[in-house]
């Protein structure tokens, strides 16, 4: 499902932004988390939406693993308690829709509160995953298998789908030209 933001904005014009612009319009491409922007910006210019991409993700990357597992605790539960009471950012709440988190029936719910349940406590941060490109029973199949995964192995993997998510949001944020 395309999701484009009414404003889409040049390439060409992003790196001509000074911070306090290039933090507002692309802070929330990683949910919560402007400190990303913010650092990614001295790296401009950017020569293509990838390359801002790549940008975007080494910083997260190479920032400390506190810094990481914050980024990942920035993410709603799926299905979760903001979701059930309409408090997600604009971006969750279509991506969750995209994937028919939105038309759960009470059993479906209450297998994601269930799921949610065992994987915060098992890595002590939520499940995350690109819901664009996944629907509900991929992603209830994906909580089964990795809360197989080890720590480590999971936080590779969060942080694997918030650059998924990270790219898809650019995608509707800005243009090549």
């Amino acid at each position: 499902m395309e999701i484009r933001n009414a404003s889409c904005h040049a390439l060409s014009q992003l790196n001509r932004w000074d911070r306090p612009t290039f933090v507002r319009v692309l802070g929330p491409v990683f949910e919560h988390s402007p400190w990303i922007a913010e650092r990614t910006w001295t790296r401009r210019p950017f020569d293509s939406l990838h390359g801002l991409h790549q940008a975007l993700c080494d910083t997260v990357r190479t920032s400390s693993e506190q810094e990481q597992l914050k980024l990942i605790r920035a993410h709603p539960d799926l299905v979760g308690r903001a979701a059930l009471v309409g408090s997600l950012t604009p971006s969750s709440s279509k991506e969750q829709a995209s994937a028919g988190l939105d038309r759960l029936s009470s059993e479906e719910i209450s297998a994601f509160q269930h799921l949610n349940q065992a994987y915060r406590q098992t890595f002590g941060f939520p499940f995350v995953i690109c819901a664009r490109l996944n629907k509900k029973e991929a992603i209830l199949d994906g909580f089964r298998a990795r809360l197989k995964h080890n720590r480590a192995e999971e936080i590779q993997t969060a942080l694997s789908e918030i650059f998924k998510i990270a790219e898809l949001r650019l995608r509707d944020l800005v243009e090549e030209a």
